[in-house]
């Protein structure tokens, strides 16, 4: 039998899946098999009917859907019209990371496993599912499946068996090599380019949005900094609906920039090219020939918590006796309760690791630099204006990301720091974003009213939503905000009261920290159990939730559920089968994010 491949299918939003995909794909070449490793969508599916060996590395989003890399394998894979035994060649196997904090815990890997048993397929082993809320993270599962992963591969390939892999002290080859250019000219900004050609903004060509303001609206006295930024638009063709997201990717500081070509003695001006060392295609997002500089501030997540794959190739690299023995303990399965002590925990970065192991760092070869650090994914933010209401402009509200571990230094979000710190009044700034639809959509019919609960800044997709049904008259409108303080966090007060004065809005608030008793957006909801009901069970109103997934969601549905006992003398299970139902009917509908 010939010497078998192994093609690794991915679908990840944030680069968990995709790191773990890579992971993996490193575990292969180990064991001298060749490997590809491919986000879904970037796969020619019609091929799937002739591979042999298969593994898909699928995480799960919103309320159970698929990953953006994936969606068109996905409307692929459920077409009636597939043969059953299309792929009765294929032996696969599906790893799923997930989240079961969330209704639909890895929703995508379950379903996925079942319609390629229908296809024909012929599954090596059980789904695995990958639990990030286990104490010892998706590890804990991910490690024994992969075990039962390598020994059915051999069973199924014997001439593998007898292969001795590569040690795990020794460096795979690099992806990418890097080419240094004698001269040294800057490349240019790819944030300040202003469009030339008319394409639809997307990830692959977004548009540079020019920055028209950015305001803080929270009391200078509260602890948090909220801003309200808004953005130019004209000329780009984008579109948006209440409830729709604006994509972008971040940069890092100039300070870590700094930090970071220090520790690797590199010169933020030189200018290379890149090459692939197999028949990996070179990152789109990175001009050819490009700046350290720019590599490192665009492209690199040095900011980010590093995951354990990150200390597996970094071992490669020890000839220090000590840091060595402590990179392969971070990387070995029982090291990771001391992994998340040293990093998880404190949320320390990527950068302070290189910093904390200067004899590695000092080893560290340029050619890696894609290898070891993943690429900054890019931010979602829920659109907070409607172009109804503001023509040619996008708005977004953020809260500011800063908080205290035991690091000396604060830790801050990489996205909303960067934001925060452009300025328009000293310059013009223009920030790449494109547009995607959200997981939230608005009733057609004039007359169906909404009931939307949004506390803190989780009220922007409402706010654009109140816009835009207002511009197309619809007045049935009622909104729960909720926020710490009517005078330090009240987002868009004014606005509010001028909408109530015309009718067209119906607003409960709860300031939690303004009395003794704390009030939340779920006593609200209780208090209004009559006019909720009403609204729900009479006139078909819409029920939307948007904010932090934390308890906010859970404890306003068990409101709702005695809203609907208590007014309509319903049990307890009755209730949850009304709220199932509304949800299924698309009638609830809620976005969270952690």
């Amino acid at each position: 039998m010939s010497k078998p491949s192994l093609l690794i299918l991915y679908g990840s939003q944030t680069g968990t899946a995709q790191d773990t995909a890579q992971r993996i794909a490193r575990q292969a070449q180990r064991r001298h098999l060749q490997v590809q490793v491919l986000p879904l969508d970037n796969y020619n599916v019609a091929n799937l009917i002739s591979e042999s060996l298969v593994m898909f590395v699928c995480s799960t989003t919103g309320q159970g859907d698929p990953p953006d890399n994936m969606t068109n394998f996905w409307r692929f894979v459920f077409r009636k019209s597939l043969p059953a035994g299309s792929l009765s060649r294929l032996d696969c196997a599906i790893l799923g990371l997930g989240d079961s904090s969330y209704p639909k815990f890895n929703f995508v890997a379950k379903k996925l496993h079942k319609r390629l048993q229908q296809l024909g397929a012929s599954v090596l082993l059980p789904v695995g599912l990958a639990d990030d809320q286990h104490d010892l993270g998706s590890d804990a599962v991910i490690d024994p499946w992969l075990t039962s992963f390598w020994e059915k591969a051999f069973a199924l390939y014997p001439s593998l068996a007898n292969v001795v892999p590569l040690r795990e002290d020794e460096p795979l080859p690099p992806t990418y090599t890097f080419h240094f250019l004698d001269d040294v000219k800057e490349t240019t900004d790819d944030r300040r380019r202003i469009p030339t050609e008319q394409t639809v903004a997307s990830q692959s060509h977004p548009f540079p949005a020019k920055l028209v303001s950015n305001s803080r609206v929270t009391d200078m006295s509260h602890f948090q900094d909220v801003r309200l930024i808004e953005f130019d638009i004209t000329g780009s063709n984008i579109e948006f609906a209440a409830g729709d997201v604006v994509m972008m990717h971040p940069c890092n500081t100039s300070e870590d920039v700094e930090e970071f070509c220090e520790l690797l003695r590199l010169d933020p001006e030189a200018r290379f090219t890149l090459s692939a060392t197999d028949n990996t295609a070179v990152p789109a997002r990175l001009p050819q020939p490009c700046t350290v500089r720019h590599l490192v501030e665009s492209y690199l997540d040095i900011a980010a918590v590093p995951r354990r794959s990150y200390f597996e190739l970094l071992s490669t690299f020890a000839t220090n006796e000590n840091e060595q023995e402590k990179l392969v303990e971070f990387s070995s399965a029982a090291g990771q309760d001391d992994l998340h002590t040293y990093c998880r925990r404190v949320r320390r970065t990527a950068l302070e690791v290189l910093a904390d192991f200067p004899h590695t760092t000092a080893e560290l070869k340029v050619d890696y630099l894609l290898d070891l650090f993943p690429e900054i994914q890019p931010r979602s933010f829920s659109i907070a204006s409607s172009l109804k209401a503001h023509p040619h402009r996008l708005q977004i509200l953020i809260a500011v990301v800063k908080y205290k571990t035991k690091m000396y230094k604060p830790r801050r979000g990489l996205c909303s720091t960067w934001l925060a710190s452009l300025d328009p009044v000293q310059e013009e700034v223009y920030v790449p974003l494109w547009v995607k639809k959200g997981t939230m959509t608005f009733p057609k019919d004039k007359d169906t009213p909404v009931i939307m609960v949004g506390p803190g800044t989780g009220v922007a997709p409402f706010r654009s939503a109140v816009q835009e049904r207002i511009a197309e008259g619809k007045d049935a409108n009622v909104l729960f905000f909720g926020c710490r303080s009517e005078f330090k966090d009240f987002y868009f007060s004014s606005e509010w009261e001028e909408t109530m004065k015309t009718g067209r809005l119906t607003l409960f608030t709860a300031f939690s920290r303004d009395q003794e008793d704390k009030v939340y957006v779920q006593h609200r909801v209780r208090e209004n159990a009559e006019l909720l009901w009403d609204l729900i069970t009479n006139r078909s109103a819409c029920f939307y939730i948007a904010g932090s997934a934390k308890e906010m969601p859970t404890s306003v549905c068990d409101a709702l559920k005695e809203v609907f006992q208590q007014k309509g003398g319903v049990s307890a299970k009755d209730a949850e089968q009304m709220l199932a139902t509304m949800e299924r009917t698309r009638q609830f509908q809620s976005e969270t994010w952690s």
